[in-house]
């Protein structure tokens, strides 16, 4: 066997979308709400997420190192649930529906809040009568942070993205601005499997960035598509093959379609 074949890996990037949000099973809700462009976690969207991390945990074949995580709390409630499940510490009881009074092994991954990865900032995701007038989201990284399982934030990732998109940025910008961070996060930890935590249309875009002639038209809650791709490590460097989808329509509540005519 020669020595590049020695050096050859996988890296896997798990892409996926938080949980259900507390504004689309209660309405009113925005009629109170300080942040109403912010909604947090309805507890089917905590209950859903927290299982999906078990899935996570039982279905795949690799460790995930890193979660990156929108500053948006439905993501970031999202991340605290999946990573509960991921951390845990022994096997979570089936019966055990959310990360309430589970203990967890912090040293197993490391979480950091990405910019890059938030909402589509324009009124296509966000309506006008909710968002902030000033186009100050307001995001506060240590109250977020202290959102997350205790002894997992990594404080010394710097953002790939320092700042939030400007408000009223295109859907062509968006789908453009999650296609790059998603490469932009695997290349920066080529050696480690990630978990990008985000939204629907950023799930959508790590379906059709990366698989031709697709569309895709539904990106359930908390459903994820999985992404790898070839690493080659030489000399201190490394040299990164093409992701492939390994997601199927529908598997993961991903819904999508092929555009190439026969």
């Amino acid at each position: 066997m020669d020595s590049a074949a020695t050096n050859q890996k996988y890296q896997n990037v798990i892409v996926m979308r938080h949980g259900d949000r507390i504004d689309n099973s209660e309405p009113l809700w925005v009629s109170t709400a300080e942040r109403p462009w912010d909604p947090p976690l309805a507890e089917a969207g905590r209950v859903r997420a927290f299982c999906t991390g078990r899935k996570l945990r039982s279905h795949l074949k690799f460790p995930i190192h890193r979660v990156f995580v929108s500053p948006f709390l439905r993501c970031i409630q999202t991340a605290s649930e999946a990573i509960s499940a991921l951390c845990a510490v022994g096997d979570v009881d089936p019966n055990v529906m959310s990360s309430d009074n589970v203990p967890i092994d912090p040293s197993k991954l490391k979480v950091s809040i990405e910019y890059g990865l938030c909402e589509m900032l324009s009124r296509d995701a966000i309506s006008l009568d909710y968002a902030p007038k000033d186009g100050d989201f307001n995001f506060n990284f240590s109250e977020i942070e202290a959102m997350l399982p205790a002894g997992t934030v990594d404080h010394t990732v710097k953002p790939v993205y320092e700042k939030l998109p400007q408000w009223e940025e295109t859907v062509v910008g968006a789908r453009t601005r999650y296609a790059e961070i998603i490469k932009a996060l695997a290349d920066k930890y080529p050696s480690e499997n990630l978990l990008l935590v985000t939204h629907g249309e950023g799930v959508g875009v790590a379906v059709s960035a990366f698989l031709k002639d697709v569309t895709v038209y539904e990106v359930e809650y908390c459903a994820y598509t999985e992404l790898r791709r070839q690493i080659l490590c030489e000399n201190q460097s490394f040299t990164a093959g093409n992701f492939e989808v390994l997601t199927s329509h529908g598997q993961t509540g991903i819904g999508y379609f092929s555009t190439k005519c026969e």
